[in-house]
This record gives C-alpha cells, structure tokens and sequence, in this order.
C-alpha cells in the first residue's frame, strides 16, 4: 500500500539519489526535492533520516537464520593464570621506534612472542577464549607467526574464522575450511581434493603426507594429468615431506613432464632416494667424469667433463644451458656430481673416506668446481661425514672448508650436523674470526644457544665493545642473542651493562649504545626466564 506525501510529509527519495547528493554535496547539485524556505545540507539529512525509517519498516518478516554450530570442544587444560596475563600484555606491546632510531634498554615484547607461542605449544596448554581475537590479528599481520599460533589457537580459532573475513587465512590453513581432517572418510576427502580451491588442496596434500605419505600420493596420481603446470610444480614440492622410495615410479613418470621446472623437481627429488634408479643412474655418469690418477707422484683426482648433454641427461634433469659467464662442460659436470649419491665416491675411490677423499689433490684447476658439487650434495642429501669433511676446522683462514665458498653454504652444510656439534662450530669459528661474518651460521644454531656458542657470542661482543667498534654493526646480532641466548647467561651480563670509558678512537656516544644494549639483553634474558616459569618449566 503506497504512501502519499502531504504538506506535513517529507516526499520519497530514493535511497541512491539522497547518496549520490551526500557524495556529491548540496552546492555542486541542488536537489529538486529539497522543501523551500530550509538550508539543503539540512532538508537532506532530514530526508535520509526519515527514509532510513521507512527502509527498515518496509522489510518483510521472515525465519531467523540458522544458529552456528557450537566450535568442536578443546581438551586441553586452560594457560595458568600468570602465563594468560604475560600472553595478554605480548600481544598489547605495540613497539615504537625511539628517536635516533635507538631502540631503548625495555625488551621487545612482540619478539618474544614467536617463543613464548613454541613453551606454550610444548606443554600443551589452550589459550583462554578472550583471546583469540587478539591471537588471529597478530597472526594476521605477521606471517611468521601463523604455523605457532593456529596451532596454540585450537578449534575455536578456526570456527571464529569462519565468521571473520578478516581470519581467513586461517582456513586457508586447514584442509576443509577448517572442517576437515585426514582421518576422515575417503570420499569427503575425495571431494575436498576435487572441488577445494588450490589453497584448500595444497594444505590437505600437506597434511596427508605428513601423516599418511601414500594416500597423498595416490591422490595426486588420480588427478596429476588434468593439473596446470603451475600447480604441478606446487603439489610435487609437497612431496618433499614424507618422501619414501615408493613414491619412486610417480616421479619417474614427473621426468617426462611438459614444464621444465616440474621436471628438474622431480630430479631433485628422486636424487634425494640413494636407491633410485635416476641416482643409480648419476653415479654412473658422475663417476665416469671423476677418477684416481695413480700414476702422478701422489694420488689425484683428475676430471672428463662430459663433451655434451644427450638426451638421457636431459630426461634426467640435467639443464643443458649454463648461466651467463660459465662454462657448458663445467656446469654439466657439477650437475652429475651434485645428483650422485656421495657414497658413490667412497666405492669408487677406494674405500677412502670423506675426509680423505676431500683431502686429496685435483689436477686442472678442478678443485673448486667438484667440491662445490659435493657441498650442495651433503646438503642435499643431509650427510653429516661429508658436511664435516666439507666445511673442514673453523679456525681455518676465512673458515672456508675444502668446498665452502659462501656462508649460505656453510650454513646448509652445518644444518646435516647434531645440534651440539653445530653449535661447537660456530663458536669455533666465531672464536678465529669474529662476530661480523657469522650472523648466518647463528641462524642454522639450535635454540637456545648451547653454552659454549653463547659464551663465545657475549665475549665476542665484549671484545668489539672494548675495541670501540661501531655498535650499530652489531644490532642484528644483539637481537638474535635477545631471542637464542640462554637465560642462565643473563648473570654473565651483569657487568658489561654500566657505561665503559670512552675509547679516544671510538665512535661518538658508542659507549652508552653499548651499554644500554647489554642492559636490554639482560633484562630480555631474565624476561624468557620469568615466561618459562610461568608456562610451567624450569
């Protein structure tokens, strides 16, 4: 039933027009409509008032929505209450940059979150519901921190985000929009896989081959033809978990693939297999480029580079063309080698070891080639002999090993040793050389430092302080100590925190920097502790 404007009735404006007038503003367009006599920013808003009230009246009564399904239950015990206060005041800390880009002596709290989140994963506590909302937009803003806190989050996270378009990410996450789980029933996992989107399917294949390798496997043969290249090369690198030699004959089929890139994925991986024919088939090849020549006055390797990359080559992953500036008989050459599986060369040369074999002279000038080759082998294939025998004694000059030529291989090649021999190491090495090259290789060191690496990381710096070196140099490495050092240094720092002598060489207002950073780091250390106690450690 219409309704019939009267003199003491505002007349009926469509809604858009009144907005289209707001956007626009009354002296760029008069409105028509507006009554006489009254200002027309005035008669609008009195007109929008007025059909806002007839826009709500005129909606039709119908049934009430269905309720959401209560969010799955979480059985484990709730944070204690000193741990949730420490996790409330972590996510309220909103760091600034002080002036003069000085950070202050007062602990970043959002650096130790990231830790705080693994002690609170490790002892299997929930988080109290009020905090959930706070927990998702940190993971929001902060990637890194996603993995540490959907799992501390539990179910509820994912049922809140799948009220919030602002958590999505979070389902993206989890196979399923968040409803699914290996366990389930093949078929629901069957339609997942076939109607999911890309996001929903990599998380599920990551998933299943984390728990069940096979059953990812066999899921990506099912639909493995009909993929684009893009996702092929996407769900072939989530067999990396879990790789078994069964996943062998879906792999060699991979070497046959239309993309480039799937097929030097699916080398890669099967190099990673020492029983796999395509490795059966390197050390063939890398064995006929390398040999013991027993003739010269001591035992030598001497390199045949291969004349050209045949066809087989190919297949098997090898890339026929180098990058600019570098040989094609060389780049070859460390492809075979690189994929050969490094007991290859124990057989071949001898029944020498690493170490020896390491040691051993190359004829040509192929030293560096063949022992870069073996360093990204050991890497690879994750073998402690030949890292140990690579990366050589820390102490020698520029702590380069027979084939360690950059710091970024040091690091991989450390990453194959036990957590205490790693540590060992780099303090070795920062002992001979100083903190200044070894930011990487503190990085691939098991957390917290042992005590050997944090004792040679606090003298380090002690010793620069002493030497008036520049501080900011050494920011980064102050942070990593705030977040790896063991709390039980915190009483070693307690007298390089006062302000030392200015040095006559020093750099203007270096003691003060020095000693307000040592301050923070052993306020930051003693924080960690206080965290570990109240999650239940010692």
């Amino acid at each position: 039933m219409g309704t019939t404007a009267t003199p003491d009735t505002p007349p009926a404006v469509p809604w858009e027009e009144l907005v289209t007038v707001a956007l626009l503003g009354t002296d760029r367009r008069t409105p028509p409509w507006a009554p006489g006599g009254r200002e027309a920013p005035t008669a609008l808003l009195d007109l929008a008032a007025v059909e806002a009230v007839r826009r709500r009246a005129g909606l039709r009564p119908a049934p009430a929505g269905t309720r959401p399904e209560p969010a799955a239950p979480d059985p484990r015990p709730l944070l204690p209450p000193a741990a949730a206060r420490r996790l409330t005041l972590l996510l309220s800390d909103r760091p600034g940059t002080p002036s003069g880009g000085r950070r202050g002596a007062a602990p970043d709290l959002m650096e130790l979150l990231p830790q705080w989140l693994a002690l609170a994963n490790t002892r299997g506590f929930a988080p109290p519901p009020q905090a959930l909302p706070a927990l998702l937009d940190a993971a929001r803003g902060r990637t890194d921190l996603r993995p540490a806190v959907l799992a501390f989050a539990g179910p509820r996270a994912l049922w809140l985000a799948r009220l919030n378009p602002d958590w999505r990410f979070a389902l993206r996450s989890a196979p399923g929009d968040g409803t699914m789980h290996p366990s389930q029933e093949p078929e629901e996992i069957q339609r997942l896989w076939q109607e999911g989107l890309f996001a929903e399917r990599v998380a599920l294949l990551g998933v299943l081959r984390a728990q069940r390798p096979s059953a990812g496997r066999e899921l990506l043969t099912g639909t493995w033809g009909t993929e684009r290249a893009e996702d092929r090369l996407m769900f072939l690198d989530s067999l990396r978990t879990g790789l078994e030699p069964a996943d062998e004959p879906f792999l060699e089929k991979a070497l046959s693939d239309r993309s480039r890139n799937v097929r030097a994925t699916a080398a890669e991986l099967l190099s990673a297999l020492p029983d796999s024919a395509l490795a059966a088939r390197m050390a063939a090849r890398a064995a006929a480029c390398v040999a013991l020549d027993r003739t010269a006055a001591e035992p030598t390797l001497v390199v045949e580079a291969p004349h050209a990359c045949d066809a087989g080559m190919e297949h098997d992953g090898v890339q026929p063309n180098p990058p600019t500036g570098r040989g094609e008989r060389s780049w070859w050459t460390g492809q075979l080698v690189e994929a050969a599986p490094l007991g290859t060369w124990t057989a071949h040369l001898g029944g020498r070891t690493p170490q020896e074999i390491v040691a051993l002279p190359v004829a040509d000038d192929w030293r560096d080639e063949l022992h870069a080759a073996w360093c990204r082998a050991a890497a690879r294939q994750r073998d402690s002999g030949w890292s140990r025998a690579l990366l050589g004694a820390p102490s020698v000059p520029e702590a380069g090993g027979p084939g360690a030529v950059s710091l970024a291989e040091r690091a991989k090649l450390l990453s194959a040793l036990g957590a205490a021999e790693r540590a060992e190491w780099v303090a070795g090495f920062i002992a001979a050389h100083g903190l200044s090259e070894a930011f990487q290789l503190l990085g691939v060191c098991a957390v917290p430092w042992a005590g050997v690496l944090g004792r040679a990381v606090v003298d380090s710096l002690n010793i620069a302080r002493d030497a008036g070196s520049y501080p900011w140099s050494f920011s980064g490495v102050m942070g990593l100590a705030e977040r790896c050092l063991d709390p039980a240094e915190a009483t070693r720092l307690a007298t390089l925190t006062a302000i030392p002598d200015e040095q006559e060489n020093a750099s203007p207002g270096a003691g003060g920097y020095w000693a307000e950073a040592f301050q923070r780091l052993a306020t930051t250390l003693r924080l960690r502790a206080t965290m570990r106690e109240e999650l239940g450690g010692q």
